[in-house]
């Protein structure tokens, strides 16, 4: 039996780029583009219309910010997840639109397959954080009011997972946490799929935001 598509708003101030989005969504069907906004305030008024499920959207637009239309749209619909779409030219503008509500965020240049990754990881009520977070973004996130984990249910790690949490949060390679704990690679990487599981997150990012979010790492950690 085929699932009903989940709906999704589109939010991009140049139509090349809008464009390029939608013809990701045309040869599936787990998601349906309900609209395409243009600017802030098209975006929030689209969304009251459509009642999207998910709000994809770019943070610089005309007319009122995407963060500015994440709280408007958080705030008149709570169960609609809200992804952003970002260069990296401002970290702070990712905080801030984090803090306004949204569930994550994706780099414009993210392949396609860690697109759907995301949008599946936020519809499913987890936030997303993606590959390529910078250790800036993390002492960002670790100093801002955003705690997407704050609300669930801390998960309870064995003694061995707490240590390959750290080691993951070092940046080590499964292959370098293998050779320091004496285990073989395929064992650290059932082991870490545990983690991530446990965690709700699906990127090694993830993990060091739930670390830092729980105390299970300090910032001064990850300085090596």
């Amino acid at each position: 039996m085929n699932k009903t598509p989940i709906r999704i708003l589109l939010a991009d101030d140049h139509d090349l780029y809008l464009d390029g989005l939608q013809g990701f969504f045309q040869t599936q069907s787990v998601y349906q583009v309900v609209a395409a906004a243009h600017n802030g305030a098209e975006l929030v008024a689209l969304a009251e219309l459509h009642q999207p499920q998910i709000v994809l959207t770019d943070l610089r637009m005309p007319m009122l910010s995407g963060a500015e239309a994440i709280h408007q749209i958080t705030l008149a619909s709570p169960t609609c997840k809200c992804l952003v779409l970002t260069n990296y030219e401002n970290n702070s503008s990712v905080i801030e639109a984090l803090e306004a509500g949204a569930s994550g965020y994706i780099t414009k240049d993210m392949p396609k397959q860690e697109l759907f990754t995301a949008l599946d990881q936020v519809s499913r009520g987890y936030p997303y954080f993606c590959h390529s977070t910078n250790a800036k973004m993390v002492r960002l996130l670790s100093r801002s009011n955003y705690n997407p984990f704050s609300n669930k249910k801390p998960a309870r790690f064995t003694d061995h997972e707490k240590t390959l949490i750290y080691l993951i949060c070092l940046q080590n390679s499964n292959q370098e946490i293998a050779e320091t704990l004496s285990l073989s690679t395929r064992t650290i990487e059932n082991n870490r799929s545990r983690i991530f599981s446990k965690m709700r997150v699906r990127t090694p990012a993830g993990v060091v935001i739930y670390a830092l979010k729980h105390n299970m790492i300090a910032l001064d950690d990850l300085d090596g």
